[in-house]
């Protein structure tokens, strides 16, 4: 504490005029006034950045502030805490950012800042912190669910926009093609151009000479759902040709989440199968019976051990195929994903798509029916010509789940879903050591599966308009009617297979999982447009056999959902902002409709390769179609009698 009649003797900055006296008298003469010495213009202290607050200003404390703001002799003031101090701070704070940014061309660090800016207000122009958060928060764009606002907030411009045929109606076309209402569904594709695009160049796999004697039999397991099973299918047939050896129709296992007992016949035309690769691959239905009575079940035969994801070639040369001659019959199980798509001999490769796409056709049952619903849709789409829209909705519970994404239903919606997986999948989600991702990092990164309102919002916004005929491929949906009102409201012309097929024909397949996807895929595969919104062996599949028929077009609008997310986290955005950036996924969506696989280098010596970056049933270009610029004519098939 300082002595009384002491404190008018100090110096502003908390220094005793004796102590300047002592060797520094040329400093004194500024030192008896109230404010402290203004630094020049060009002042190192205030090029360095440090003592600022020395820099010359009136509103610094003098000695007639009876030691509010510093102690004497510290040296260090304390800044005022008062509310009506504060304006002059920030005046303060604004003054040096200002003179910071101005000296020396300083300014040019206000490039990103302009551009952030830009950025924000091109994205909806609302940088507010979300309703009822804290700040400064943690919050990030994309985390939490708000598309049922957003479609509250858009649903009016949506019906005028709607009222304004304002749909996709770009390029010319006549009453004869479906008028305007035409050009919403067929003129969405650029691409291909006239002249480009590929064709399939598989139909000399059947030119081979006699197959040699084979040696030994395999048999194996295709698990998962439908399509899984039909990517396995197709491996085991390259496998068999690689070891020269016979191919046992595939056993399908039962699967705990599709249920499905169907066996191979039951879903693809098994004698079709084998006859249309009899010059490649000897196929049998089952074991002969002196085979199977010398193990007495197909469990007792020899299984290879220690199969990897994407094995190569050489690994089934070195390993499989010395106890195939020894044994004279072996089996693989698992064996899903069990033949790599990268350093395979095009043969192989051919003979992949040529099982995939020509020879796996579903079995006359579904086919028929298939075939009656697309008629039906085509029918319902009169006003476009016959095209429709596709979309594969993965919105059914089990998906949510597995997903472990957070929607609106708070705790009720957790405590169902964490009940659901617990059941499913028995503690796989919550054994220790198991690091699982928030739900809100997993809706940034876009792996949440889009719910029925945010497809209908994405579609929408491309153009597409309420008379669009859509189809939906899906199973049961997560809260039913509650969750499809919206898209519904959206798409009132919309149909599932349950609505095209009667009830007759339903029953037929009721509680046949795969059998149902089977009709769902064919239905997608002849559609004008097909949307895919989570993933999975069905879209990855679906659009390569879209490719196959097209030209190498998928056809396909594949939403970018990490920039999605970011729109649909905006309640406030703006219609033609929201539509101007779907409308852009969507022509992003065209241009990748043509992308082919892109192969990657395998090491001589590798026994597998990494998981790979694109499928080839997914991509069948370049391995298994050709450019049409080399003058193939092999667009299309004709099936063996």
């Amino acid at each position: 504490m300082q002595p009384p009649g002491k404190e008018a003797q100090m110096h502003t900055f908390g220094r005793s005029p004796a102590a300047l006296h002592n060797g520094h008298s040329h400093v004194v003469a500024h030192i008896t006034t109230s404010s402290p010495p203004v630094s020049p213009a060009n002042s190192p202290r205030l090029r360095s950045g440090r003592n600022v607050l020395r820099g010359g200003s009136s509103t610094m404390p003098s000695r007639d502030s009876k030691g509010k703001y510093g102690s004497p002799g510290t040296g260090k003031p304390n800044y005022p805490r008062h509310p009506t101090v504060a304006p002059a701070l920030l005046q303060k704070l604004s003054q040096l950012l200002v003179s910071f940014f101005f000296r020396r061309h300083r300014m040019l660090l206000l490039i990103p800042f302009v551009y952030i800016t830009g950025t924000l207000l091109y994205m909806g122009g609302d940088m507010s912190m979300p309703e009822n958060f804290p700040f400064p928060g943690r919050y990030r764009p994309g985390s939490v669910y708000r598309s049922d606002l957003v479609f509250e907030h858009l649903w009016p411009e949506m019906e005028k926009a709607d009222a304004e045929f304002d749909g996709v109606a770009s390029g010319v076309l006549n009453d004869a093609f479906g008028g305007s209402h035409g050009r919403q569904v067929l003129s969405v594709w650029e691409y291909p151009k006239e002249g480009g695009g590929f064709t399939p160049c598989i139909n000399n796999i059947n030119h081979d000479p006699d197959l040699p004697e084979s040696n030994g039999y395999i048999l194996v397991e295709a698990n998962g759902g439908l399509n899984q099973q039909r990517s396995t299918i197709c491996n085991a047939v390259a496998v068999a040709k690689l070891l020269n050896a016979t191919l046992i129709i595939p056993h399908f296992h039962l699967n705990a989440v599709w249920k499905d007992p169907s066996t191979f016949g039951d879903i693809f035309d098994e004698a079709y199968f084998i006859k249309s690769l009899s010059q490649q691959v000897r196929i049998l239905h089952e074991l002969p019976k002196e085979v199977l009575e010398i193990y007495g079940n197909a469990s007792m035969i020899y299984k290879i051990p220690k199969v990897q994801a994407w094995s190569l070639p050489r690994f089934y040369l070195e390993t499989a195929l010395p106890e195939l001659l020894q044994r004279g019959v072996i089996r693989f199980t698992p064996f899903a994903n069990r033949l790599a798509y990268d350093g395979v001999p095009k043969r192989l490769q051919k003979l992949r798509c040529y099982s995939n796409f020509v020879a796996l056709r579903f079995a006359q049952p579904i086919a028929d029916l298939g075939n009656n619903l697309v008629k039906r849709m085509k029918d319902k789409s009169a006003k476009t010509n016959g095209n429709y829209v596709s979309i594969h909705l993965r919105f059914e519970e089990d998906m949510v789940a597995f997903s472990q994404c957070a929607y609106d239903g708070g705790k009720e919606e957790t405590s169902r879903l964490d009940s659901f997986r617990e059941h499913s999948w028995r503690g796989k989600f919550t054994r220790i050591g198991r690091v699982n991702s928030s739900p809100e990092e997993i809706r940034r990164n876009g792996k949440c599966p889009l719910t029925p309102v945010e497809v209908g919002m994405m579609l929408r916004g491309m153009g597409f308009r309420k008379s669009t005929p859509i189809f939906l491929a899906a199973g049961t949906i997560y809260k039913g009617e509650e969750s499809m009102e919206p898209l519904r409201r959206m798409f009132p012309y919309l149909q599932t297979k349950e609505t095209l097929m009667s009830p007759e024909e339903f029953d037929r397949f009721k509680g046949f999982s795969s059998r149902l996807a089977a009709i769902d895929y064919t239905v997608c595969l002849h559609s004008e447009v097909f949307v895919t919104t989570q993933g999975g062996n069905f879209p990855q599949i679906l659009m390569g056999h879209r490719r196959f028929l097209n030209k190498g077009h998928s056809k396909t609008i594949n939403p970018d959902k990490r920039r999605l997310v970011l729109l649909l986290d905006n309640p406030h955005i703006g219609w033609d902002v929201f539509r101007k950036s779907l409308i852009d996924m969507r022509r992003h969506s065209d241009f990748k409709g043509l992308q082919t696989r892109k192969s990657l280098p395998v090491k001589k010596t590798a026994l597998f390769t990494n998981p790979p970056k694109a499928s080839l049933y997914t991509f069948p270009a370049p391995d298994c179609m050709c450019a049409e610029t080399q003058e193939t004519s092999e667009a299309t098939f004709v099936a063996q009698d």
